[in-house]
């Protein structure tokens, strides 16, 4: 018979472990992502690559990475995080090292084995941000979401922050296969790290009873992980549907796909920007490049403090997720006035002033949180990083035919921040109020459906 918890017992604080080890994981993410922006500028010089196609292998992870979203989600929802996340890391990883061996080939062999590879590394990513939210809703309570959601999104800065001074040290020494081979390895070494720590509440070997119900009173859903394994089968046709007849979630996702276009600028042509438009060195742009992560990654964490305090202070959910956003948003803009500058300095100020903003409104993960319906949150989760890292794609193509065009980045600046201005509209005009969405009719099948 199980006995009641002690109401003396002091909580344990296992979920700021989960947390710790998303960042970490999320981090390696971002840095593998980052990889070939980092070598981009030595291998198209090997490879003879013009900017268009430069573009297409920038924006080759995404196209796999959003196809394999939804699957990505049917995993989630299906055999749970732990262990979907686990082969996550694993594959996307000894993908990254396998991109060192195209320095073998020549030629359009090494093209088209470097876009492959991209493609498999994006499809093997798919599940890491919606497991990422997975867990961030069954281990938080909602006023702490906000901050666990800001510091596992912030990685993706504090990862250019660690790592590109990193790579671009390994390129100017060892030359560009080396990023491959390094972080690569770092990748598997962490999957394995993964299975040993990571659980949902009610399996964690750490996490006590007094934890678990204070995570639960506050809205955490302690459950997903749970029946993760043996989930009832829903129908994916309805569910999706439903969850795209939602205007606030079509708003929601709209304004990802936004932000993702400044995210994914910074991942792809930003570290080209620096050698090719301001003239520095790839190991002097890979130092360069940190400045404004750093104050990205602040950014983030501090938009995630904000918008939670808010809601400890009483404001409403949409009030305190929106603000941020909003606001760090119409911050980003500013990154346009580097066309008018031409010192170095400035424009670096200007940068890391714009990526601040980005890193305070970049709360989407917390909204998601607070927005997936109970039975489906990896699908959920999947639509909107589906839907967000469309970017991946769009933004490399669009600004490597702005280059081509023009010579420039002046309009590849003025089409990154017209983006944040359109996710400043969808969360005034669009989203209305932020609540937990409800299926409409009934996603879960019969015992005897298939």
């Amino acid at each position: 018979m199980a006995t009641a918890p002690n109401p003396a017992t002091k909580a344990t604080n296992v979920r700021w472990l989960i947390l710790a080890i998303l960042f970490i994981v999320t981090t390696i993410n971002y840095a593998d992502r980052a990889t070939i922006a980092i070598a981009g500028p030595d291998l198209s010089k090997q490879l003879g690559l013009s900017p268009v196609e430069m573009g297409f292998i920038f924006s080759a992870f995404s196209w796999s990475y959003v196809l394999a979203q939804l699957p990505g989600g049917w995993l989630l929802d299906r055999f749970g995080t732990k262990i979907t996340y686990f082969f996550s890391i694993f594959l996307w990883s000894l993908f990254t090292l396998a991109q060192g061996w195209v320095g073998f080939f020549s030629g359009g062999a090494a093209v088209m084995m470097l876009f492959v590879l991209r493609l498999i590394v994006g499809a093997a990513e798919a599940p890491s941000f919606p497991g990422n939210s997975r867990l961030t809703t069954s281990w938080f309570p909602t006023a702490e979401r906000g901050t666990a959601a800001a510091i596992f999104n912030s990685a993706q800065y504090f990862a250019t922050v660690l790592f590109a001074p990193i790579m671009g040290w390994l390129v100017h020494t060892y030359g560009w296969e080396s990023v491959f081979f390094v972080m690569g390895s770092i990748g598997i070494v962490m999957s394995f790290a993964w299975l040993k720590f990571v659980y949902g509440p009610r399996q964690h070997p750490k996490a006590n009873a007094a934890e678990i119900e204070y995570i639960k009173a506050g809205g955490a859903l302690v459950d997903l992980e749970t029946t993760g394994a043996g989930a009832p089968s829903f129908d994916t046709i309805s569910c999706i549907k439903q969850l795209l007849s939602s205007r606030m979630l079509l708003g929601i996702y709209i304004g990802q796909y936004c932000i993702n276009t400044l995210t994914y600028f910074f991942l792809t042509w930003f570290p080209v920007y620096l050698v090719k438009e301001r003239h520095m060195t790839i190991l002097k742009a890979g130092l360069v490049a940190a400045l404004p992560a750093i104050a990205g990654f602040l950014g983030g964490v501090l938009g995630g403090i904000i918008s939670d305090r808010m809601i400890k202070n009483g404001y409403s959910t949409s009030v305190a997720r929106k603000t941020p956003i909003i606001g760090g948003m119409l911050l980003a803009t500013t990154m346009v006035l580097c066309n008018f500058v031409e010192q170095d300095a400035v424009v670096v100020a200007i940068m890391a002033l714009a990526f601040f903003g980005k890193g305070i409104g970049a709360l989407g993960w917390a909204v998601v949180g607070d927005t997936s319906p109970k039975q489906a949150g990896g699908m959920s989760g999947s639509l909107f990083n589906m839907f967000g890292n469309v970017a991946g794609i769009t933004t490399p193509i669009v600004i490597g035919f702005i280059l081509q065009a023009t010579g420039s980045f002046y309009g590849a600046l003025v089409f990154v921040g017209a983006n944040a201005l359109v996710t400043v509209f969808c969360y005034i005009f669009v989203v209305g109020e932020i609540k937990r969405f409800e299926f409409a009719r009934p996603i879960t099948k019969s015992p005897g459906a298939v």
